[in-house]
């Protein structure tokens, strides 16, 4: 079970670098938007918010609904969106993959969500999540914006993962 939700995060990192090459922020990334075929290949759904940048950052109106627990502090505060602030809500769908389904925040309002970011808190490691997972959850949602990993580097993490997992549980 571990590889295919390894392999999952995998199939939507690489959709995720192919809308960063191409300067496109989706912000609107969680569980709720990926499609899983009969091969479990993810695909990213719902472009229904997504907008292309060109200066790096998109600003969006303060009228615009955002789902709060899974958007990045600069974009749900200040309504900044850059490919970080998507960077931020994959670390958040990883959650929700390693949890199984599990809420993020939950319980919590959303005022007291963002009070419990801008405080420097983060969501706990799931039960039976990996370190090295629970490791990069953590560099997806680093306070600043320019430090969290780009979807081509956390790529290239979770392929070294799923390659050591997938060639421990396959006889060659």
């Amino acid at each position: 079970c571990g590889e295919v939700k390894h392999f999952k995060a995998l199939n939507i990192a690489d959709g995720m670098g192919y809308l960063e090459d191409r300067h496109i922020v989706h912000r609107d990334l969680a569980a709720r938007n990926i499609l899983v075929g009969d091969d479990l290949v993810c695909k990213v759904a719902d472009f229904g918010l997504a907008r292309i940048i060109k200066d790096s950052v998109y600003t969006a109106s303060r009228s615009t609904k955002i789902p709060v627990r899974w958007t990045a502090p600069e974009a749900a505060l200040h309504q900044r969106f850059s490919v970080k602030s998507d960077v931020w809500s994959f670390g958040v769908l990883l959650y929700e993959m390693m949890s199984r389904g599990k809420m993020p925040y939950e319980g919590k309002s959303n005022k007291e969500v963002l009070e419990i970011l801008t405080s420097g808190h983060r969501l706990g490691q799931p039960n039976r999540c990996p370190q090295n997972i629970y490791r990069i959850m953590l560099d997806c949602w680093h306070s600043e914006p320019s430090k969290r990993p780009s979807f081509h580097a956390l790529q290239s993490q979770l392929d070294s993962i799923y390659e050591r997992i997938y060639y421990k549980t396959v006889e060659v």
